[in-house]
């Protein structure tokens, strides 16, 4: 384990650690263990294994308030992630006002030092993600407590997956979704059936961007961005979107039984057993050494943050 951990850190160090690193066989629940650490790891930035089973290195925060955006629920602390997502999305942030979107309202990034999350995401593990409400910014700051109450507007019905229509913007919704995926570096964006369905309905002109729109069970009030693996990096890419703008069969079957149907339970001979908690040893074991690895110097919560800055 030692020499693991050794070999993992200079791996880290020197920017060429891989996915494939040693075994690693420490127990200790993953989602509480990474939830633990409050400040990141003083390493060069790294996403680390898949977007739902690994962690990252040298996180940086998005800062809780920019010229156009506001981070939602800070007390959850989730407004890390690598350089390239925290660029992405304060250069989102500054384009948004110019198609009618007046600043971006955003949810969760990732913990920290990454790793699977205790409550709310499957994924979310690498700092390459981040959950954009399909709310507008007000024109003023937000306090403490109302980012923690406040809840998204819910555009599209859940059950017959269509758009609620006193909610929707054709104008400005479409337009920021839009402006969303029209990154090299994005590889999906999720959002619920119906918000795909309309937004396949009404564009024009060139729609290649709405190939990496995919539809998702929830997103009914946000949309849920992940960039894809930098070059270079111990990150395990998703496998590539198929060709065409996904607005035929792959939308289709959102809107049939199969996706929402439930397995039919087996008659019980034996107790079920209770799911398998992943730990910290099923993880990359890079992210053995991320957890060792001492805070970033000068870093503070996302609640410590806002409050140096003068929020309330």
């Amino acid at each position: 384990m030692i020499r693991s951990l050794a070999t993992a850190l200079l791996l880290l160090t020197t920017g060429v650690a891989t996915v494939e690193a040693a075994p690693n066989s420490d127990p200790r629940p993953a989602k509480q263990t990474f939830a633990a650490e409050k400040l990141p790891s003083a390493m060069q930035s790294q996403p680390i294994g898949f977007y739902t089973r690994g962690c990252q290195a040298g996180a940086v925060p998005l800062p809780p308030d920019g010229p156009t955006w506001q981070v939602m629920r800070l007390s959850r602390n989730r407004n890390w992630g690598q350089p390239t997502l925290i660029n992405y999305l304060e250069g989102l942030a500054a384009k948004a006002p110019r198609v009618g979107w007046p600043g971006l309202l955003v949810g969760d990034l990732a913990m920290p030092r990454g790793g699977p999350l205790p409550f709310g995401h499957a994924a979310h593990n690498l700092g390459l993600e981040a959950d954009i409400w399909l709310t507008p910014m007000p024109n003023r700051r937000m306090s403490y407590a109302e980012r923690e109450k406040r809840d998204p507007q819910v555009l599209a019905e859940p059950g017959p997956h269509e758009i609620d229509r006193a909610a929707w913007n054709s104008a400005m919704h479409a337009n920021i979704i839009h402006l969303a995926a029209d990154d090299p570096r994005v590889d999906r964006i999720f959002v619920a059936p119906a918000i795909k369905k309309e937004l396949c309905a009404t564009a024009t002109g060139d729609r290649s961007w709405l190939r990496v729109i995919r539809p998702w069970y929830g997103h009914n009030e946000h949309m849920h961005v992940r960039l894809k693996c930098p070059a270079g990096t111990a990150c395990k890419p998703q496998t590539p979107l198929p060709p065409g703008d996904g607005c035929g069969a792959p939308l289709a079957y959102w809107y049939t039984d199969q996706p929402y149907a439930k397995p039919k339970p087996a008659k019980p001979t034996t107790p079920p057993k209770p799911p398998r908690v992943v730990t910290v040893g099923d993880l990359p074991a890079a992210c053995e050494a991320v957890l060792q690895a001492p805070n970033k110097a000068g870093t503070m919560t996302a609640t410590e943050m806002f409050q140096a800055a003068g929020g309330r």
